[in-house]
């Protein structure tokens, strides 16, 4: 059982009672801090033709003085790598298949968003209706952070691969920043919220295409929403490492290698937390702007 962080407090009395004076000093005694001060003249004029006489006596320790530059603080996202380097899994969770396949096509419905939630970029949603539930799909994420690839994969998920595809098709991610990124636990990035508030959306919502053998890991793609069933849209999450979560994600593909190598160069940069929500995620210091998303 974890316990509570430990919380600041004052001691009363900390610097307790307070002290009687000290009695005066004696004559003796002032003769002996006279002749003390007299050395102590003496010791710093040696010192002081010393240092003149042989250059760079002052001078600083080079190696103290680097290692103290390097353990300074900095705001740059790259420097800060250096000072908390992210753990991240190296080996990859194989893509979740489906116990029992889907029929193909599979009916697929696009409902308007009557939740209330903001829609600061409307889009078209798919057509409803049969919508094929086998085959890939090769994507791009072409980002200001590197190029990330993507499979889709449209027997796990016909639905939401139907809708990504769409989405990108309109341009509706172009522009767009990834808003939420966790490097401890949840180790992943969130994108695809217009306004890059967590809280965007196209303006309807897609089914869950969710299964009890779901796992989330390293190279997963996976989608984003809220409590309520039923209620993702646009927002995705890319999973670079670990990642214990119930399975109520629809995953709809995986992650190219290198994709996941940009991924990581984005955790190496940390988490802004001074913007996030208090729970250890926020967003990066590294951003990852969509300029474009390239289909096939």
């Amino acid at each position: 059982m974890s316990q509570p962080p430990q919380q600041p407090y004052q001691q009363p009395g900390w610097y307790g009672a307070p002290q009687q004076p000290p009695p005066p000093a004696s004559n003796k005694t002032a003769l002996w801090i006279g002749l003390g001060v007299l050395g102590l003249v003496v010791v710093v004029a040696v010192v002081a033709i010393t240092g003149f006489v042989a250059p760079g006596f002052f001078l600083p320790d080079r190696k103290s003085e680097a290692a103290a530059s390097s353990a300074a603080p900095t705001s740059s996202a790259q420097d800060t790598t250096t000072q908390s380097p992210v753990q991240i899994p190296t080996d990859r969770l194989p893509l979740p298949k489906r116990p029992t396949p889907l029929a193909d096509p599979t009916e697929c419905a696009y409902p308007a968003d009557t939740s209330g939630g903001h829609v600061p970029k409307k889009a078209t949603p798919p057509a409803a209706g049969p919508t094929p539930a086998s085959g890939t799909t090769a994507v791009t994420l072409r980002t200001t952070a590197g190029d990330i690839g993507l499979t889709l994969d449209s027997a796990l998920a016909p639905c939401t691969v139907a809708n990504f595809l769409s989405l990108s098709r309109q341009g509706f991610y172009d522009s767009t920043s990834c808003h939420r990124i966790g490097t401890s636990g949840l180790q992943m990035l969130q994108c695809g919220d217009p306004e890059a508030s967590g809280m965007g959306g196209p303006g309807y919502t897609i089914p869950d295409e969710i299964f009890p053998e779901l796992k989330y890991g390293r190279g997963i793609l996976a989608m984003a929403k809220t409590q309520a069933p039923n209620s993702g849209g646009s927002q995705f999450f890319m999973v670079f490492g670990s990642a214990e979560l119930p399975p109520d994600y629809t995953v709809f593909g995986s992650i190219s290698d290198a994709g996941l190598q940009v991924l990581d160069k984005v955790a190496s940069g940390g988490v802004d937390e001074s913007q996030g929500t208090g729970d250890g995620t926020g967003p990066p210091r590294i951003p990852v702007t969509f300029q474009s998303v390239v289909i096939g």
